[in-house]
C-alpha cells in the first residue's frame, strides 16, 4: 500500500513510467532467461552459436547506451521510448517467428538496440519529471523494475509449458501495449534547441572528470549487483547440495527490495548527502561477501538441516548485498543528471552506462577467473575476497571525490492533480 500511496504523489507521466518498467522487465524476463535453452535444446545449435547469439543481443544493447542517450536529448526522451518499446516488440516476434540464424541474430540485434534507446531515455525523462525528489522517483523505479522481474520468470516458466514460441509471443505483445500506451498517455516535452553537435555533446560529457571519475568508481556497484546471477547463486548450490538453492538468492533479496526500498530511500534522504550514502551503500555490498567466504571452504552438506544451515550465509549476504544496492543506487541515479547540463541528461546516462558497463563486464571477468582459480589453487575464498575488493576500493574513491554536485532544491509537490 505504501508504494501505491507513494506512486499517486508523483505526476502522470513519472506514474507510467513506473508501470512501463513493470512491463519492460516483465517482457524481458519471461523471454531472454529461457533463449539459451531454446536455441540448444529446440534449435539443435551448437554452444559457440548460442553464444554469438545472446552475445550479439548483449554487444548491441551495451555498445549503443550512448546513442541512445544522444537521442534522447535532441528528439526528446518521449520519441525514443516510444521507438524502443516498438522495436523490441519486433525483435521479441522474430524470435517468435523464425528458427533461421540470420532471423535469430536480426532479433538479437532489434531487442539489443531497443535497449540501448529506451533505458538512458527513460531514466532522462523520470530525472527531468521528478526534480527535486529524483531519489524516491528512482527508489520507486527499482521497486517496479524488481516486480516486473520476479513476475517475468514465474509467467515464462508457465508459458514455457505451452512452448517457446508463446513466450516470445507474449513478450512482444506486452511491448506492443506498452508501445501503445506510451504514445497515447505520456506527455509530450518541449526540447530544447541543441547548442552543439552530437560530437561536442560527447566531449562535453567525457571531458568532466568528476563525472567519469564517479562513473568508474561505480564499476564495482555493477560488478557486485552481477553476482547475484553468478557467484552467489553458485555458493548457495555449493551450499546446500541442491541446483534449485539458486533461486532462493533470488527471491530473498526480491522480497527485501519491495519491501524496504522506499522505507530505505526516505530515512536516509532525510539524513545525509548523497555522496555519503553512495559511500555507505557501496561498503555494505562488499561487506555482503564476508558471511559467504568465512563457509566458502566447507565441504557438502550431510543431510537437510545442515543444507539448511549451510546456506545461511549465503542469503545473510544477499540480504546485505540488496540492502547496499536499495542504499546506493537511488542516490546514483540522483546524481548523475545534477554533473552537467539538463539538455544533456540523457548523453549523461548513456555515457555513465557505456563506462560502467564495459568496466563491470571485466569485472566480471575477473570473478570468473577468481573462481576458476579458487577451485585450481584450493582457496575457495579468492573470488569472495575479490568481490569484497570490488566494494571497498569504491567506496574509498567516493568518499574522498570532492566535487559531487549538491543536490537540486525539491520544488512543490506536483501530486495526482497532474492529472
Amino acid at each position: 500500500m505504501q508504494t501505491w500511496r507513494e506512486m499517486r504523489e508523483f505526476p502522470l507521466a513519472i506514474r507510467l513510467l513506473l508501470i512501463n518498467q513493470l512491463g519492460v522487465n516483465t517482457g524481458f524476463y519471461l523471454l531472454i532467461p529461457y533463449l539459451a535453452t531454446h536455441l540448444g535444446d529446440d534449435l539443435g545449435m551448437s554452444a559457440a552459436v548460442v553464444g554469438i547469439v545472446l552475445g550479439v543481443r548483449n554487444l548491441s544493447q551495451q555498445g549503443l547506451f550512448l546513442i541512445g542517450g544522444s537521442a534522447a536529448d535532441r528528439l526528446g526522451a518521449r520519441r525514443v521510448i516510444i521507438a524502443g518499446c516498438a522495436l523490441r516488440t519486433l525483435g521479441f516476434a522474430l524470435f517468435a517467428l523464425g528458427d533461421g540464424l540470420p532471423v535469430l541474430l536480426a532479433a538479437s540485434i532489434l531487442s539489443g538496440l531497443a535497449g540501448a534507446l529506451f533505458n538512458p531515455a527513460v531514466r532522462a525523462y523520470l530525472a527531468q519529471e521528478a526534480g527535486g525528489r529524483k531519489a524516491e522517483a528512482f527508489a520507486l523505479f527499482n521497486v517496479f523494475a524488481m516486480a516486473g522481474a520476479l513476475v517475468g520468470p514465474l509467467l515464462g516458466s508457465a508459458l514455457l509449458l505451452v512452448g517457446f514460441r508463446a513466450s516470445a509471443v507474449t513478450a512482444a505483445v506486452v511491448f506492443a501495449l506498452l508501445t501503445v500506451a506510451q504514445a497515447l498517455v505520456l506527455p509530450a516535452r518541449e526540447v530544447p534547441p541543441a547548442s552543439s553537435s552530437v560530437l561536442g555533446d560527447w566531449r562535453e560529457v567525457v571531458g568532466n572528470r568528476a563525472f567519469l571519475a564517479f562513473a568508474l568508481a561505480m564499476v564495482g556497484m555493477f560488478t557486485m549487483e552481477n553476482q547475484l546471477y553468478l557467484l552467489l547463486p553458485d555458493g548457495a548450490r555449493h551450499a546446500t547440495g541442491w541446483a534449485g538453492a539458486a533461486g532462493l538468492v533470488f527471491l530473498t533479496g526480491t522480497l527485501a527490495n519491495l519491501t524496504l526500498q522506499l522505507r530505505v530511500t526516505r530515512a536516509l534522504k532525510a539524513r545525509g548527502t548523497r555522496g555519503r550514502w553512495i559511500t555507505v551503500g557501496l561498503a555494505l555490498m562488499g561487506l555482503a561477501f564476508v558471511p559467504p567466504m568465512a563457509v566458502a571452504g566447507a565441504g557438502r552438506p550431510d543431510g537437510t538441516a545442515a543444507a539448511l544451515l549451510g546456506v545461511v550465509p549465503v542469503l545473510a549476504g544477499t540480504l546485505l548485498l540488496y540492502l547496499g544496492v536499495m542504499i546506493a543506487q537511488p542516490f546514483v541515479m540522483e546524481l548523475i543528471p545534477d554533473f552537467g547540463r539538463p539538455e544533456l541528461t540523457g548523453t549523461y546516462f548513456g555515457v555513465f552506462y557505456v563506462v560502467s558497463g564495459i568496466a563491470a563486464a571485466a569485472g566480471n571477468a575477473l570473478v570468473g577467473w577468481a573462481m576458476d582459480a579458487g577451485a585450481t589453487l584450493r582457496a575457495p575464498w579468492l573470488p569472495w575476497a575479490c568481490c569484497l575488493a570490488f566494494g571497498l576500493l569504491p567506496a574509498a574513491v567516493v568518499a574522498r571525490l570532492r566535487s559531487l554536485p549538491e543536490r537540486t532544491p525539491a520544488p512543490a509537490l506536483a501530486t495526482a492533480s497532474a492529472d
